[in-house]
């Protein structure tokens, strides 16, 4: 298994509070979240494709001395959104991926749901979390995504996206076609999950998704988001 890890955008919800520093790279317990993040990853024996674009000298400096690290650029990442970054990477997508944003604190138990999960492709989401968050689905009573969106409204809501997903070899090829298709069409501002959540617009096959199950989890967008994360890294190294 391959991880793609998208750490090119500039963040510019939180960047008047951390300015030229990104988010990817904010310390958790004196040490940067990506680094953290690729340290679980290898752990489990997975190959990290890191797709950086603002500031990819602290990008490559929050990562120094971790080796078998393979890096592409996105020249473009002011202009663009995350599916170009995944599309600079598009030749690492060979075996089964699993792609995330690297702004995401995630815990190794939550890794192990998402790669244990044998569905194809599987995204992962919080049941616990539909009042307040970034991004929100309506599944099925299966677990596959019928709503999905920031606007969502929260009757229809049963659910927040965690920011990782799982693709494995069977559907992949699918996925990149669909990649290909969306950028040939210029949709260079979509984010990378539009590529899955496009084949639920006319039911042509099933996103599932994989509950974390209360797990704390946080994707910095705001302050706020990174706060959080502090203030539980305090509370467990307290217990």
């Amino acid at each position: 298994m391959k991880a793609i890890l998208l750490a090119a955008g500039r963040g510019t919800r939180i960047a008047r509070h951390v300015e030229k520093v990104p988010k990817s790279t904010l310390p958790i317990n004196g040490e940067p979240l990506i680094r953290r993040s690729v340290k679980l990853l290898q752990a489990q024996g997975i190959k990290c494709v890191v797709c950086t674009g603002y500031e990819e000298q602290q990008i490559q400096k929050a990562l120094s001395g971790i080796e078998n690290i393979t890096y592409y650029y996105n020249p473009f990442f002011d202009v663009t959104n995350s599916i170009a970054s995944l599309w600079f990477a598009r030749e690492e997508m060979d075996e089964e991926l699993l792609v995330m944003n690297a702004d995401v604190f995630f815990s190794k138990e939550i890794l192990e749901l998402v790669i244990s999960d044998e569905r194809d492709p599987v995204m992962a989401i919080d049941y616990s979390r539909i009042k307040e968050g970034d991004y929100f689905f309506y599944t099925s009573m299966d677990g596959s995504i019928e709503k999905y969106g920031k606007e969502l409204p929260i009757e229809q809501r049963t659910c927040e996206y965690v920011g990782m997903a799982k693709i494995g070899k069977e559907f992949l090829p699918k996925f990149i076609e669909r990649m290909e298709d969306m950028i040939h069409h210029q949709k260079y501002n979509a984010w990378w999950e539009n590529i899955l959540y496009s084949f639920t617009d006319e039911n042509e096959e099933l996103i599932y998704t994989v509950d974390v199950e209360g797990r704390f989890w946080a994707e910095i967008d705001f302050l706020d988001d990174y706060e959080r994360i502090m203030a539980y890294m305090s509370k467990i190294s307290k217990n």
